[in-house]
């Protein structure tokens, strides 16, 4: 492991509430959960963080494995003097979730992972894009990333957000996006799936190309124990796309 960084963060709700942190995929930053912040914030201290390698967080050199990615989080929090907290990721802050909930569970109170996985069982979707991302940079890839992110008639009538998306991989530097996918490449984390004893919910996308439901989410809520499964009418990014169905299932699972 490499050494921990301080992670960008912002901090919305109330000061006195329950912690709640939200991470998000490979290639976005923070922003990614604004459509979810004033639902939460309500009840929550809500904390938002870039991912080392994006956004305004530091960008250390790769490559990156999810174990360091727990490890800034856990940095941040404590600089922060937050010990337990619930935890939202999506994606690749799904992951994540799940290292931080099976290899340090007494700090994890709730857990809600979101459309991601617990290994990549064809991890060539990985190597092809480490390639893509050495050649040309994370710019030219930047919409067909995204493309994956929306379903086609939800991206249609919401092009705003997409350019938005795709800005957001397209900013991503180079270095830490290359990082971001060399530690996607190489993560399984079946066999700690049953060490989570956090409550946990599963929000999945039903038209998610990217971690669809089948094997991905299927897998994570068969193995960690009294987990439930919600399947949501949405792509890869189903937080943004029914951010009001997300926030509402989000906000009962933690409150519950």
């Amino acid at each position: 492991m490499s050494e921990p960084v301080l992670l960008h963060h912002v901090v919305d709700g109330p000061e006195d509430a329950p912690v709640l942190v939200l991470s998000g995929s490979l290639g976005s930053t923070l922003e990614m959960w604004r459509p979810n912040v004033a639902a939460l914030a309500e009840r929550f201290r809500v904390i938002r963080l870039d991912h080392r390698g994006h956004g305004e967080s530091p960008v250390p050199e790769g490559p990156y494995r999810i174990a360091d990615l727990a490890a800034d989080v856990l940095t941040t929090l404590d600089s922060l003097g937050v010990d337990r907290f619930d935890w939202c990721g999506l994606s690749m802050g799904g992951m994540v979730g799940m290292h931080l909930a099976s290899e340090h569970p007494e700090r994890v109170r709730r857990l809600v992972l979101c459309c991601t996985s617990a290994h990549f069982p064809d991890s060539s979707v990985w190597t092809d894009r480490i390639a893509a991302v050495v050649d040309g940079g994370t710019a030219p890839i930047s919409a067909t990333v995204v493309q994956r992110w929306f379903t086609p008639e939800w991206a249609a009538e919401h092009p705003d957000v997409v350019e938005e998306a795709r800005k957001m991989v397209a900013d991503t530097p180079d270095a830490g996006y290359l990082a971001g996918c060399q530690a996607l490449e190489v993560w399984d984390h079946r066999d700690r799936l049953p060490a989570i004893t956090a409550p946990t919910l599963v929000i999945a996308g039903e038209a998610d190309p990217s971690t669809p439901v089948e094997p991905h989410a299927r897998t994570i809520a068969e193995g960690i124990p009294g987990a439930r499964l919600e399947v949501l009418p949405a792509s890869h990014l189903a937080t943004i796309e029914r951010a009001d169905e997300a926030s509402r299932l989000i906000a009962e699972h933690l409150g519950s």
